[in-house]
């Protein structure tokens, strides 16, 4: 194993769930303003996830106000305090990009049904 492996595997974060696009998470995070620090909750749908080691990043997408809002996290970053999976989405794509041309309750993803 090199160097820069070892290294990386020691950054790595073991206690995020699994989830894939189409599911609805929360993720909470640590936000520092001056000397304060407070947890902010940013919901929405996955709308992709790309592995990796340390650079592996996911994207959610959330409507605030009626106008569309995305934002990508770093899966093992620091500043996340955790991510709650909300609902399982049933897709058939890995990239769900298509939601952004989609409105109201055309938007919508199916949620997966435990028989």
């Amino acid at each position: 194993m090199n160097v820069i492996s070892k290294i990386e595997r020691e950054q790595m974060r073991l206690d995020m769930p699994a989830f894939k696009a189409g599911d609805t998470v929360k993720v909470h995070l640590r936000i520092i303003e001056g000397e304060k620090e407070r947890i902010q909750v940013f919901q929405g749908a996955v709308l992709r996830y790309r592995n990796g080691t340390t650079d592996s990043t996911f994207t959610v997408r959330k409507i605030s106000d009626g106008i569309g809002v995305e934002r990508v996290f770093a899966v093992h970053s620091p500043y996340i305090e955790r991510v709650e999976v909300v609902t399982e989405g049933k897709v058939r794509r890995s990239r769900i990009y298509y939601l952004r041309n989609l409105k109201g309750k055309a938007a919508r993803i199916k949620s997966k049904k435990a028989w």
